[in-house]
Parts: C-alpha cells; sequence; structure tokens
C-alpha cells in the first residue's frame, strides 16, 4: 500500500482525460433528473409493512448506494435469510426517460475520484436506497439455507424496510451482525467446498480517494467481512437461479472453465513458482488452498483468473442448464439493482414467479436484449479500471527514473513478462527472455509517463531470491 506523491496533479488531469476518452456520463440529462425527483417523491402502497424486522446494510464505509439489508433467523435446523433488495423498479418504469437511460449505461462505473451512477443519486443514493434514515421499498427475499449449505427460495414480497445500522466492512463487530451471519457464511463455504466451486478472489489493484483528497494505490485481499458478506449474495442468487430455471425463464450468469490444455500450463506455472501441486489433486481443490498474502500464490490465483473464459449472461433456453463453472452451480446476478441493470429484470422475474404470477412480458423481452447491453458495460467498466490503475502506477513512480527496484516474474505476455514490484504495487510488462515464473529480478525505471499511462523497465539481472511477502499486500 503506497500513497501517491501527485504535486502536479497529475493524477486528476489524467483522471479527467479518462472519463472523457471513455465517454463516461457526466450527470444526467435534464429530462432523466426531473423524472427521476418525480419518481423519488413517489409514495409505495404496493408493500407490505415489514418495518418492524432488524436488518442492517454491511458495504464499504463511503457507500450510500446500498442495494441490500438482511436479517437472520433460525427455523429448527434451518436458518432463514431475510435479503432486502432495493426496490428500483418501485421507481423505474419500462420505457419512461430513467429507464432509457440505464439502458445505455448498463452499470455504475467508479472511478478513483467518483462514480456514474446507474440511476440519478436521488433514487440510487436516497429514496431507493436502504439507508437507515427512514422506511425504503425493497423486495424481500426469503432464502431457506439448510445445514448442509443447500439453498432454496421459500418467497418474495414487496415491503417496506427499516435498516437499523449501516455497518462497514473495516469495522463491523460479531455483535453488530444478526445471529447466524457466521454460521450462515460456514454453511454456504461448506457447500461450496462440496460442489467443487473454484472461485479464485485474489488480491486486486485498487486506487482509492482518502479522506484527506490524497489516493493510494495497494493490493488488497479481501477482508473477511466482505467474505462473509458475499455468502448472502451467493445464497440469494443461487436461490433465485434455480427457482427461475425450474420455471424456464430467468438470465443467467454462465462460464465455462478452462480446459485441458490450459489446466497443464496453470500446472507448469505452479511448478516455476515452487508450488506443490499433487498430480491427484484437480483445480478446483488445488486453488481453494491458496494463499492471497503469499506472492507466489498470489501469481498463480490471478494466473488462473486469466486462464478461466469470462463470465456472460444468457437467457433461459430450453433444454440447456446455464452453468457457472467457478460456482460449480446454476447462478444469478439479483442483488445489486442499484449498480447493475441486469438485476432489476431477475428480481422482477424472481418476484413474479415466488407468487404464481405471470412474468411480465417487458422482462422476457429485456432477458433477450440483456446480454448484450451488459457485455459492452463490463468491457467498458474494465476498460476504466486498468487505465486508472495503469495512471496511478506512472504518477507513483514519475520521478524515480533510473532507480533500481526488486520484482517477481509473475507470467508471460507477449515479447516478455509481467511483473510485480517488491516494494509497491505496482504490476508491469518486461522485454526478456528466458525467465519462468517465480524467478525474482531487478529493473531498472526508464520512463514513467502519467500523461501516456506508461511505465517503461529495464531488466538489469535476475535475482538469486524471491522478494518479501509484502509485495502481495
Amino acid at each position: 500500500m503506497k500513497s501517491l506523491t501527485d504535486p502536479s496533479q497529475a493524477l486528476s488531469t489524467g483522471l479527467t482525460k479518462i472519463r472523457t476518452e471513455f465517454h463516461v456520463p457526466d450527470g444526467f440529462p435534464p429530462e432523466v433528473a426531473a423524472a427521476a425527483e418525480a419518481a423519488a417523491k413517489r409514495v409505495p402502497d404496493q408493500h407490505a409493512d415489514r418495518t418492524a424486522i432488524p436488518f442492517v446494510t454491511l458495504d464499504p464505509a463511503s457507500s450510500t448506494d446500498l442495494d441490500q439489508a438482511f436479517s437472520i433467523e433460525a427455523s429448527g435446523g434451518d436458518l432463514l435469510l431475510h435479503y432486502a433488495i432495493a426496490d428500483v423498479a418501485w421507481f423505474v418504469g419500462d420505457g419512461d426517460a430513467i429507464d432509457l437511460e440505464a439502458w445505455n449505461r448498463g452499470e455504475t462505473l467508479y472511478l478513483p475520484d467518483g462514480k456514474a451512477g446507474l440511476y440519478p443519486a436521488v433514487l440510487a443514493e436516497a429514496s431507493a436506497s436502504l439507508l437507515p434514515d427512514g422506511p425504503r421499498p425493497a423486495v424481500i427475499f426469503t432464502i431457506r439455507v439448510a445445514g448442509d449449505g443447500a439453498v432454496k427460495l421459500d418467497g418474495a414480497e414487496r415491503a417496506l424496510v427499516q435498516s437499523r445500522a449501516k455497518l462497514a466492512y473495516d469495522s463491523v463487530q460479531p455483535s453488530d451482525v444478526p445471529a447466524g451471519f457466521a454460521e450462515l457464511a460456514r454453511r454456504m463455504a461448506a457447500n461450496e467446498e462440496r460442489r467443487g466451486a473454484s472461485r479464485v478472489d485474489p488480491p486486486e489493484q485498487e486506487v482509492e480517494k482518502l479522506a484527506d483528497g490524497t489516493f493510494r494505490l495497494s493490493f488488497r485481499p479481501l477482508l473477511q467481512s466482505e467474505q462473509d458478506n458475499a455468502a448472502l449474495s451467493l445464497a440469494a442468487n443461487m436461490a433465485i437461479a434455480d427457482a427461475m430455471l425450474a420455471h424456464k425463464t430467468g438470465l443467467f450468469r454462465v462460464m465455462s472453465g478452462p480446459d485441458a490444455s490450459k489446466v497443464q500450463r496453470l500446472r507448469n506455472a505452479a511448478q516455476a513458482l515452487g508450488l506443490s501441486w499433487p498430480a491427484s489433486t484437480s483445480l478446483r481443490d488445488y486453488q481453494r488452498t491458496l494463499d492471497p498474502a503469499d506472492p507466489r500464490q498470489a501469481a498463480l490465483m490471478l494466473e488462473i483468473r486469466r486462464a478461466g473464459n469470462g463470465a456472460s449472461y444468457q437467457p433461459y433456453q430450453e433444454g440447456l442448464v446455464p452453468w457457472h463453472e467457478a460456482m460449480a452451480a446454476t447462478y444469478a446476478h439479483a442483488t445489486a439493482p442499484l449498480r447493475r441493470l441486469a438485476d432489476r429484470y431477475v428480481v422482477r422475474c424472481a418476484l413474479a414467479i415466488a407468487n404464481g404470477q405471470l412474468v411480465p412480458q417487458a422482462v422476457t423481452d429485456a432477458f433477450a436484449r440483456l446480454p448484450k447491453v451488459m457485455a459492452r458495460a463490463d468491457a467498458r467498466a474494465s476498460q476504466i479500471s486498468h487505465a486508472a490503475i495503469d495512471l496511478a502506477e506512472a504518477v507513483m513512480l514519475k520521478g524515480h527514473e533510473g532507480e533500481t527496484f526488486k520484482a517477481v516474474v509473475t507470467d508471460s505476455v507477449d515479447h516478455g513478462v509481467r511483473v510485480q514490484l517488491a516494494d509497491m504495487p505496482v504490476v508491469a510488462s518486461v522485454k526478456a527472455s528466458g525467465l519462468r515464473q517465480g524467478d525474482g529480478v531487478a529493473l531498472k525505471l526508464v520512463t514513467a509517463e502519467p500523461d501516456q499511462r506508461s511505465i517503461v523497465f529495464e531488466l538489469l539481472a535476475p535475482e538469486a531470491v524471491h522478494p518479501p511477502s509484502s509485495s502481495a499486500r
């Protein structure tokens, strides 16, 4: 983790350039803003009163677009997860100005200095957000989680909910969350292991704006509170996906796994990194043992993620079982409708089938159109994230030209290798040959150009030892 020294304001200038280059929206058209202001005043009149249920939210401390609130209760040996999801469809109608703009955007775009929301803030960060400052309309999904982690959608209803607390990942205490929170996460993790799920969560580079207005670049593994909270969404998304599949409708998140040749290359990479991968152990089982705090294991986790085929959206097709290889399950996105367009339609679909109603035709029609729209939005979000990180790396290294840095080789790329610096959260490509994953190297910084979002290193000499473990933090 490193703070960025940016006296020339190159980072701020570069972020402005990124917004222009990738056509990041700046605000909303007047007609959309006006429609959102009017929609925000809409009084819920189709919602049961569930304000007595003790819901809480758990998100990054700075988040104000809160999609989910939860409460948990025991039911015999099962746990009942009452998962309240922001009722975006209450505020946004098919074909209205807000809806049409959301289809243009696809998802919320995040940059270090702010975001471009899918919906105007008056909705996404106020009237539709499950903040604790007053009742909010929501769709409550009740998910039954058995002792072995099996999940089932027990019901869904539109309801008014009242969050009791806005909890944050970095400060939440066990006493803050409902009883059963940790046990539900444990059950989901055990079920994942039994299914052979192969989700990989390596530490990721991120650029973060601090309270004093400065920025920092870091590798950040997930906190335990984030992992446990993700189990709630996992339970809901799997249960909703199963319900949609049983009713022969829906929009699913699908992904295929690496083929045999890619798995063999991963085994070669593990050997190059000095990691022991028994021949009898499958990729699914092996990757569950990897520790993201260890730089060599983190490097392999990143390589595993790159080896897999990317996830995409797929509408229901007769005779096909939609499958997400990393989840080892049928899976859907339903729990972030304030930030992803597709979720709003999955929520509406699940609400209908849970109550024995026909899925609205507008929802079915949307399922056919959404894969292309979401693919485009996901691609732009990824490009923006990578551009911001490239910029931050160049800003961090500007002024250090000619200095020597230790690094470890993480994988091969065209005409060279990718390396991770030992003392900074920086990943770069270097022209070199004859190097293997896990090799330690010494590099000289040749150039660092924030305006071009570019850094260039020159290989000096191989190192006999690997960089310390702090390089993955």
